[in-house]
């Protein structure tokens, strides 16, 4: 897939996913927006890809800093291409009976509507442009509950709605919005489930899960026309026939 004179945004690229998804899309020709609270690693990460990188610190949960991460990415590069919603948090793990509210709150702020702030940042930039593509990590737990996960199954499953609503309301304006199941992968937050030591999760052996390039290659083939029949839908790499597709066998 040429990316080639494309421009990434990705959210929650400090580390895992966010960050080999940005090496994998720099690898194929496109500019990246690396975007991160974690602004040293960001930082980091837009000198090992070099000149297509630029690393802006935003924190998704607050629409005005990725309205103007849009804003600025359209100065320095012209165009956003492909939206990547991937940041996202599992902490802190905990019954629903004993949980926090102002953590439980925080973590939707993060994972919801960091996910709608960004939609909603960048629609109308796409729309004038005549298309672009939304990508959004998604998460089996948006189907399933599971135990000491209320915020983040709450959170995945509405995010789930969310891209199904972009494509019902903008599939005519050339808007490509699929979501990405990519089950466990082998990242930090992994090792935050692992030491909760909560539900059947936590109990898998760390060569269960896929490495964070996986997903990263997937999206990359996402964005190609031949996953145009996964508008407002979204793609498993737990389906054998994807991971075939995708190269990942």
């Amino acid at each position: 897939m040429d990316m080639t004179n494309k421009t990434v945004m990705i959210t929650g690229a400090s580390r895992g996913i966010g960050a080999e998804t940005a090496r994998v899309f720099a690898k194929a020709g496109a500019n990246v927006v690396l975007m991160a609270r974690s602004q040293d690693a960001i930082g980091n990460l837009a000198g090992e890809i070099g000149q297509k990188a630029i690393a802006i610190p935003c924190n998704v949960a607050r629409y005005g800093e990725v309205s103007a991460a849009v804003d600025f990415t359209l100065q320095a590069f012209g165009s956003v291409d492909v939206f990547i919603n991937n940041a996202g948090v599992i902490e802190p793990i905990s019954h629903l009976a004993t949980s926090d509210p102002d953590d439980w709150g925080q973590a939707i702020d993060i994972n919801l509507k960091g996910v709608y702030n960004g939609m909603r940042a960048v629609l109308p930039v796409m729309k004038e442009a005549g298309g672009g593509s939304i990508l959004t990590i998604s998460s089996g737990a948006a189907h399933h509950a599971i135990e000491a996960w209320s915020h983040y199954c709450a959170s995945k499953a509405a995010v789930n709605m969310l891209g199904r609503s972009v494509h019902l309301e903008e599939a005519a304006n050339g808007i490509r919005a699929i979501g990405l199941s990519p089950g466990t992968v082998a990242t930090q937050m992994q090792r935050e489930i692992k030491q909760s030591g909560v539900n059947p999760v936590s109990e898998l052996a760390w060569e269960d899960h896929i490495p964070a390039d996986w997903p990263a290659r997937a999206l990359l083939w996402m964005c190609s026309a031949e996953a145009d029949r996964f508008c407002g839908e979204e793609i498993s790499l737990r389906d054998e026939d994807i991971r075939k597709t995708v190269g990942l066998i």
